[in-house]
């Protein structure tokens, strides 16, 4: 009877298994630090070669620095 479940069960498994790799996978890259530098120095760069407005620049650059704010907190929260 186990086997039977097993061999039922396995792609239901397998949706779950991948379920949990998508999720590490997205939180890993919300909480990396050098990715969300690396959007404020596209961001930088994109101003500085005038390819946006500074409104447009310091909107985008409040949202970065939030995010790496929040990111900060929550490995610190996880210490």
């Amino acid at each position: 009877m186990f086997l039977i479940d097993n061999i039922l069960l396995s792609p239901l498994n397998g949706l779950i298994w991948l379920g949990n790799k998508i999720d590490e996978m997205y939180v890993k890259e919300i909480s990396d630090e050098g990715r969300v530098m690396e959007n404020l120095m596209a961001l930088q760069l994109q101003f500085e070669l005038d390819e946006i407005t500074e409104t447009e620049y310091s909107a985008r650059e409040k949202d970065i620095l939030a995010q790496l704010e929040a990111i900060r907190k929550m490995k610190e929260e996880e210490r």
